[in-house]
């Protein structure tokens, strides 16, 4: 399978495909352009049927992803935060809804809107020094990219105001405790057991995975739609205040000072 992306990276082996994040210099954070490259590859993927289970990562050994690109962020005027909110919201609905068993490995953080690309994932497992969280509010805004709505369904929604709200990081013998991951996994471990874990995935029909996540994505679809929009309309609504922008300015600013 040929890469002729930029900001992620694709191999395949047998027929388990390896999505990476490409960006390790900035922690695999998000652009708008890895949003496009992984809305073109996901539905390519849908397609190939010699594929039959997926894997998304973070190159390198720090992060799966810190989420936004924050530099692209702070540009943004209501219109375009709103387009970067419902494209965010499209691209991890697609991956959601493949065909297919989608396997996120996180190794390091996957905070905003990594932890939201692991959630919109079938399974998530964890190397033992992983760090999972919605930093977000410390900075004046909020998950915009479906976090507001899966999290809930998957750690229930007590859990999911509380990492929302308070922003907590949490380590990966909590994520397992609260069920935000299925597995903790240390990390000379963590290429076998991946591997393990796919070929059984692989040897489900194809056509029982995708009526079996038919099925049980349906449980939240109603919802997800009105959710979306209202997640979209609350991210335009703060990522527009003086506080918000002053918060992400001074952020950048000392990150840039280590």
């Amino acid at each position: 399978m040929i890469n002729n992306y930029s900001t992620i990276k694709i191999k395949q082996k047998q027929n388990i495909a390896w999505i990476t994040l490409n960006r390790p210099e900035k922690l695999n954070s998000i652009t708008l352009l890895m949003l496009q490259e992984l809305s073109q590859l996901v539905e390519q993927l849908n397609k190939n049927q010699n594929v039959r289970c997926i894997v998304i990562t973070g190159e390198g050994k720090k992060a799966f992803s810190v989420g936004a690109d924050l530099t692209e962020l702070q540009k943004l005027n209501e219109q375009k935060s709103a387009d970067f909110s419902i494209k965010g919201q499209l691209v991890f609905s697609k991956i959601e809804a493949l065909a297919k068993p989608v396997l996120a490995v996180i190794n390091g953080y996957a905070l905003g809107g990594g932890l939201e690309l692991a959630l919109a994932c079938d399974f998530r497992i964890a190397t033992e020094n992983s760090e999972l969280g919605c930093p977000e509010v410390k900075l004046g805004f909020l998950p915009a990219w479906g976090g507001t709505q899966r999290l809930p369904v998957v750690v229930g929604v007590s859990v999911a105001k509380r990492l929302i709200i308070q922003g907590d990081r949490i380590k990966a013998d909590e994520a397992l405790r609260i069920g935000l991951i299925d597995r903790v996994i240390s990390l000379n471990k963590l290429q076998t057991e991946v591997e393990a874990i796919t070929q059984r995935l692989t040897e489900c029909p194809s056509g029982m995975v995708k009526h079996a996540k038919n099925a049980v994505n349906s449980v939240t679809k109603t919802s997800f739609d009105l959710g979306f929009k209202r997640e979209t309309e609350a991210f335009v609504n703060l990522l527009s205040l003086k506080e918000t922008k002053e918060k992400i300015a001074d952020f950048l600013s000392q990150r840039n000072k280590k």
